[in-house]
């Protein structure tokens, strides 16, 4: 039989911090009150110490009368009475406290000791991974690092703030604002027309931008990642798990350049070309901007390269539909739906916009030649895309189904890839307004601009 009491010394561990606290919620229930959330039940090193905590926490949800006795029945019909000695230990742990005054304190040693014994687990299981050498180096890295990450970013507990406080921050923030001649603190796409209907974009936003394929979005996603890595001069991390870096960075280049993308291809430019692009290169040079054109990438392993980044601005992801699950299950909706959770939490976790691209199903292709906008029905794989994002745009082009196609007549109407009018489609918007915003679309330099800058 194990040695309990060697282990107790090998593991970090106050049993008389978690007797106290118990004791104290046994003393005075109300005391609960001022720990809420601060505990767990895995927090708990003794088995009898977790069972007493779940009975305890069942019956204040359900404000039912806590004393020894009735505890010590609420335990007896869980079945669990035994493992925790009886009314006999209950009244024990009532008398080891004098008062519930200091519950905090007590809750607080218990879920340090709790943190270190998953720590030390966590470097457990990386020295086995290390040693059995069974998955490429870099993967086992990325799982260390979010084992750690994840025990320190679970071991945060927020408080409940009044909303006077609050106010007194936000009024704060309005007036350096106003001193810094600031409107507001989002980041910006670059896009005047799109940003005054989007309030910019926040922190945390988790931003979708849906089309159906060789509609631009990849182009979209692109001049807005450019334009916030230009003028703010933050980060900004591009994972690209569908184009290869140089292909993503040949299609920026076209973009800024406002040269031919066909021509960079085949390599005919004229002199003027050289010039425009050895300026852009010159000024691309000094933006931090991050590409990663790794297949089959999860959020896990996106945390981990992220977090090497420092002042990062904006993340773009190209796009989910291609992106690795973490879940074992079959069933692709479901995957989708655990990826865009995960992306939303991290977008929120690093305080940056995230601007992932996803692909439409063939539903707007169905629709009669009179209207092919797109809608939130027509996001692919998953309605959780929807339900986690904080602002859904489509891109949508008339001259898209006129390139691919003939007229009803039989004429051809491939039409010159010269500058058309697209449209942003902004379906969901947690901060603003819903509605459309018409853009400038340059397919020869896969180049969206405001329709200001057209015309300037």
């Amino acid at each position: 039989m194990e040695d309990k009491s060697l282990l107790v010394k090998q593991m970090p561990i106050s049993i008389e911090a978690e007797q106290a606290f118990l004791g104290s919620i046994i003393r005075k229930p109300e005391a609960f009150d001022a720990v809420g959330g601060m505990l767990t039940v895995d927090d708990f090193y003794l088995e009898e110490h977790k069972n007493i905590y779940l009975s305890l926490t069942k019956m204040y949800t359900e404000s039912r009368t806590i004393d020894p006795v009735t505890l010590a029945n609420a335990l007896v019909e869980s079945g669990i009475k035994d493992q925790t000695g009886g009314i006999q230990y209950i009244a024990l742990l009532a008398e080891s406290v004098p008062s519930a005054a200091n519950i905090k304190d007590y809750a607080k040693i218990v879920k340090d000791k709790s943190t270190l014994r998953r720590l030390i687990t966590a470097c457990d299981e990386i020295n086995k991974e290390a040693y059995d050498e069974a998955s490429p180096v870099r993967s086992i890295i990325d799982a260390a690092e979010q084992k750690i990450f994840d025990i320190s970013n679970n071991n945060d507990t927020k408080e409940l703030r009044h909303i006077s406080d609050i106010l007194q921050s936000v009024y704060k923030d309005l007036e350096m604002s106003a001193e810094m001649r600031l409107e507001k603190k989002g980041t910006k796409t670059g896009f005047s027309s799109l940003d005054e209907k989007i309030v910019e974009m926040g922190k945390g936003d988790f931003i979708i931008v849906g089309a159906r394929p060789g509609m631009g979005k990849t182009s979209f996603v692109l001049n807005i990642g450019t334009n916030v890595a230009k003028k703010t001069k933050k980060a900004v991390a591009i994972f690209s798990l569908e184009m290869t870096c140089e292909q993503l960075v040949t299609r920026v280049i076209s973009s800024e350049a406002m040269v031919d993308s066909q021509s960079l291809r085949t390599g005919v430019l004229s002199t003027e070309d050289w010039e425009n692009i050895a300026g852009v290169i010159s000024e691309l040079s000094g933006c931090d901007i991050f590409v990663d054109d790794t297949s089959q990438i999860g959020v896990t392993e996106m945390r981990s390269k992220l977090r090497r980044i420092p002042n990062l601005g904006l993340v773009i992801i190209d796009y989910i539909g291609l992106m690795q699950s973490s879940t074992n299950v079959d069933n692709r909706a479901q995957q989708v739906g655990d990826i865009s959770r995960n992306l939303k939490i991290m977008a929120k976790d690093f305080g940056v916009p995230i601007v992932c691209c996803a692909q439409l199903n063939r539903g707007t292709e169905a629709r009669g030649v009179t209207n092919k906008r797109p809608t939130l029905a027509d996001l692919r794989d998953s309605g959780s895309i929807e339900q986690d994002a904080d602002i859904v745009m489509f891109l949508y082009r008339d001259t898209y189904y006129k390139d691919i196609g003939a007229t009803t007549d039989g004429q051809d109407t491939t039409m010159e890839d010269t500058a058309n009018t697209a449209e942003v489609i902004i379906a969901k918007n947690r901060h603003g307004s819903v509605g459309n915003v018409k853009m400038g679309w340059i397919g020869q330099f896969t180049k969206f601009r405001s329709l200001e800058e057209n015309r300037s």
